[in-house]
């Protein structure tokens, strides 16, 4: 049998879902890379000025001192109220393995505003099994 080759229109629309399939993996992927690097900001912040506690003496005065030097090297994502996300991100998801590929970190800070942990953790469930966008979040915890 001999198969025709696809038309030009057909091939675009093949390459046109590939290239968008891509950029999408690349998206997750740059997703995850940054989740992870803030989950691990936040435990080295922890075990640094803490030792593993939810207090330290001195950690009011260690995060302006590590945002302003962080900030001017890597830019905005490393202000003071970042730092703080990130060292509250570690205590609420003390488990890196079960960080959700699907979500950012945008959706994480979302559900740092949730206070008990088994609400967190069905939120964290619901938006990425229904791959919820930031905004939806934001709706949903507001409303329920």
């Amino acid at each position: 049998m001999n198969q025709n080759p696809p038309r030009p229109v057909e091939l675009l629309n093949i390459l046109r879902q590939l290239i968008l399939q891509s950029r999408q993996r690349i998206l997750r992927a740059v997703h995850l890379t940054q989740v992870q690097t803030c989950w691990d900001v936040g435990r080295h912040i922890i075990e640094f000025e803490q030792g593993g506690e939810t207090r330290a003496e001195y950690g009011a005065r260690l995060l302006p001192q590590l945002a302003q030097t962080l900030t001017g090297e890597f830019g905005k994502g490393f202000d003071e109220r970042n730092l703080r996300n990130m060292r509250a991100f570690f205590l609420a998801f003390p488990n890196r393995n079960a960080l959700r590929s699907e979500l950012s970190w945008t959706h994480y800070r979302l559900l740092l505003r949730v206070d008990e942990a088994t609400v967190r953790d069905w939120y964290a469930a619901e938006a990425a099994s229904e791959n919820w966008s930031t905004r939806v979040l934001e709706r949903q915890i507001g409303t329920l």
